[in-house]
C-alpha cells in the first residue's frame, strides 16, 4: 500500500510538472510573439481559463517566466507583462552585441570542420525560407524564425562556453519580441539573407573582425527599425495591433 501510494504521488507530481511546462511554453510563445499586450495584468484565474490548467501549475509557469524577465511581479498584486520601450531596446541591443561579439570571436578561434559544415547548412536552409508567413503577412514565418535562430546559435556554438551561449539565447528571445513588434506588414527594404551570408562568409574565412562588424550591423539595423516605431509614437500601438490581429 505504501509503495502504491508513493507511485500515485509521483504520478501526480509528474502530471503537475507536465502541465506547468505546457502552460509555460504556451504562455511564453504568446508573450514573445506579441499576442498579449504589454503591461497587462495576468491574473491566475484568467491564465487558468485561457490555457486550461489548474492554479498550481499556472503559478509555477508564471514564476518561471518572471525569473526570465518576461513577466514582472507586484507584491501581493500578481503578475504583469513587461513593457516594451526604446530605452530597454537600446540596452538590450547593446548588451547583446557585447556578449555575442565575445561568443563569435571565441567560436571562430576554435572553429572545426564540423562547425563550418553546420554553419554552411544553416545558412543554406535559412536562404530557402520566406521571412514572412505565407498565411499572414503581418507576422514572421515560424519556419524562418526557427531557421534564423538555428543560424545564430550555430554561429556561436564553438565558443566553448554553455553559460555564454545560454545568456545569448535569453537575449535572443527578448530581441525576437521586438522584431515581432517592428514587423507591421509594411515592405521593408532589407536584404536579410545578404546580411546573414556576409556574417557567415567572414566567419568561415576566419575574419573575426569582419564577422563581428557584420553581426553588430545586423543587430543594430533591426534595432533601428524598432526604434523608428517608437519615434513615431507607435511602439505600444504596434504591439496592441499585433495582439488584435493574432486574436482574429
Amino acid at each position: 500500500m505504501t509503495y502504491g501510494a508513493a507511485n500515485l504521488n509521483d504520478d501526480a507530481a509528474g502530471a503537475k510538472s507536465t502541465l506547468a511546462s505546457t502552460v509555460y511554453q504556451q504562455l511564453r510563445d504568446d508573450l514573445l510573439g506579441g499576442v498579449l499586450e504589454a503591461e497587462s495584468k495576468l491574473r491566475v484565474e484568467w491564465v487558468v481559463s485561457k490555457y486550461g490548467a489548474g492554479a498550481s501549475p499556472v503559478r509555477e509557469a508564471l514564476n518561471r517566466l518572471a525569473s526570465e524577465g518576461l513577466l514582472g511581479r507586484h507584491d501581493q498584486r500578481g503578475f504583469f507583462i513587461m513593457p516594451v520601450s526604446a530605452s530597454e531596446l537600446e540596452e538590450l541591443t547593446r548588451t547583446r552585441c557585447w556578449l555575442e561579439e565575445r561568443a563569435l570571436r571565441e567560436s571562430i578561434a576554435h572553429r572545426t570542420a564540423e562547425w563550418e559544415e553546420q554553419l554552411v547548412l544553416a545558412l543554406h536552409r535559412l536562404g530557402r525560407a520566406s521571412r514572412l508567413s505565407p498565411q499572414n503577412l503581418f507576422s514572421l514565418n515560424p519556419d524562418w524564425e526557427r531557421l534564423h535562430r538555428i543560424f545564430h546559435r550555430v554561429l556561436i556554438s564553438a565558443c566553448r562556453s554553455q553559460w555564454l551561449v545560454g545568456f545569448c539565447d535569453q537575449l535572443s528571445d527578448h530581441a525576437y519580441r521586438y522584431r515581432q513588434m517592428a514587423n507591421d506588414g509594411e515592405s521593408i527594404q532589407r536584404d536579410d539573407f545578404g546580411e546573414h551570408r556576409l556574417i557567415a562568409e567572414c566567419a568561415l574565412d576566419g575574419n573575426a573582425d569582419g564577422a563581428v562588424e557584420a553581426l553588430i550591423n545586423h543587430y543594430q539595423l533591426t534595432a533601428a527599425m524598432c526604434m523608428e516605431r517608437f519615434s513615431q509614437g507607435e511602439g505600444s500601438k504596434a504591439v496592441a495591433g499585433r495582439a488584435e490581429r493574432a486574436r482574429r
